[in-house]
């Protein structure tokens, strides 16, 4: 349990079973203090705190497995051994979410509803070390991923692992969301001049730095709710590689986003507190 986008710990639990017709909902209730809304489907307040739609629409979303949960949680099936996310953030900037880095090696391991996806990593230049790296991370997580032509169309449900710039990520059609901001993409990152400049975005979704060269970015979308993608990538080769070697559990872990900066990892939104 997160507030800010995830960058400030509530709560953590862990459980080794999951009882049979146990849901997403249930589970939240029997470690939690929680207030449901009309007809007991969705959350209103968790340990008191409370969605507040004067606050910028704050309120509660959830993730099972780093993809963004429907309003239902009441309904969602709790799959053994999910990794569950609820975050209290504001609302107004991104109203929908469709998937985050901070369950990683999720979705890639386990997949969604007990089903796992098939998983594809594309990469511009096959030989590059940041590829390399990618592929070799994805490996030591357990993660069983085809290669295939970067940017040749993939299945609804392919988890696709794009590994480039921005200038040649963007050409991939589940990619260009990001173009259009956090609104559209879920993600408070946007580039701009053809993929030469970064901005970090806050949580307003307004830009709040201009990262240098050498900057990479580590996100997650999804097309139209189904094709999700998993972004790599970065202003330039060297911004790249420090996108692949973010990708690891501890730097990403309750993350929406993360930029690798020369000097460190960021989690993005930038200033993503919460208002109380």
């Amino acid at each position: 349990m997160t507030s800010g986008f995830g960058q400030r710990v509530i709560y953590a639990a862990e459980r080794e079973r999951v009882s049979p017709g146990e849901t997403v909902l249930s589970w939240l209730q029997s470690q939690r203090r929680v207030e449901t809304g009309p007809g007991d489907r969705s959350v209103r307040s968790i340990d008191g705190i409370e969605a507040d739609d004067r606050l910028g629409r704050w309120s509660w979303s959830y993730f099972v497995n780093g993809l963004e949960g429907d309003p239902g949680a009441a309904d969602r099936r709790l799959p053994p051994g999910a990794a569950v996310q609820w975050d209290y953030r504001r609302r107004d900037s991104a109203p929908s979410v469709p998937a985050i880095v901070g369950a990683y090696p999720e979705p890639m391991l386990s997949g969604s509803e007990g089903k796992r996806l098939p998983v594809r990593m594309e990469c511009a230049n096959d030989r590059s070390r940041a590829c390399r790296e990618v592929r070799r991370r994805l490996g030591a997580s357990g993660v069983i991923a085809s290669v295939g032509p970067f940017g040749d169309p993939a299945g609804e449900n392919t988890i696709r692992v794009v590994v480039a710039p921005w200038s040649l990520a963007r050409r991939v059609r589940a990619a260009t969301s990001l173009d259009e901001g956090p609104r559209a993409s879920g993600v408070f990152a946007r580039f701009r001049e053809e993929g030469a400049t970064l901005e970090l975005l806050d949580s307003a979704g307004r830009p709040a730095h201009i990262a240098p060269p050498g900057t990479g970015l580590v996100a997650a979308t999804a097309l139209e709710g189904e094709q999700r993608v998993w972004l790599v990538t970065g202003v330039d080769e060297a911004g790249v590689e420090r996108a692949a070697a973010a990708l690891e559990g501890q730097t990403l872990r309750d993350r929406y986003a993360v930029a690798a900066l020369p000097d460190g990892a960021l989690a993005l939104p930038l200033g993503g507190a919460e208002p109380r």
